[in-house]
């Protein structure tokens, strides 16, 4: 006994988004405030072309063997330094590991009233920025890491 599949065509269209700013802005206040401090990194990413993806890689691009490599070095370093990942701190934990000079203070505290975060908000902020120093192997988090932890956080923005 034979079997006929339908046959199903799709015509997609790739464009860029076609809502306005007061769309996106309606759709963002819908994401509950305490659902989205739960996410670490808010990244907005662009389209890939299909040549990006099907051709030769970059020349001095990284590998995904090589990026694994590196979060396994990171994830050893926090292991040894804390028994644990940066992930599962404590709020005291955290800001014990995280000492703030006097300029990456004045930079968290104007990043909270810009954003209006909370003590979650915060204190993912922090440990975002402790991972990153993790990354390159450094032993203090500095206002590089700190300003790069809150670049993640854009969707915090007060509406």
């Amino acid at each position: 006994m034979a079997f006929l599949l339908p046959i199903l065509s799709f015509n997609f269209v790739f464009d860029s988004c076609s809502d306005t700013p007061e769309q996106i802005s309606r759709y963002r206040q819908k994401i509950s405030g305490p659902l989205l401090d739960r996410i670490d990194c808010h990244l907005e990413v662009p389209p890939v072309d299909f040549e990006a993806l099907s051709g030769k890689p970059e020349a001095g691009a990284e590998t995904s063997a090589r990026i694994r490599a590196r979060v396994e070095q990171c994830q050893a370093l926090q292991y040894d330094r804390q028994g644990c990942l940066n992930t599962a701190l404590t709020s005291k934990q955290l800001e014990a590991l995280v000492v703030l000079d006097s300029d990456s203070k004045q930079l968290l505290e104007q990043a909270m009233n810009r954003l209006g975060l909370s003590a979650r908000g915060y204190h993912r902020i922090l440990r975002v920025a402790r991972t990153l120093a993790d990354m390159i192997g450094q032993e203090a988090v500095q206002t590089v890491q700190l300003a790069e932890a809150i670049s993640y956080r854009s969707m915090d923005k007060t509406q």
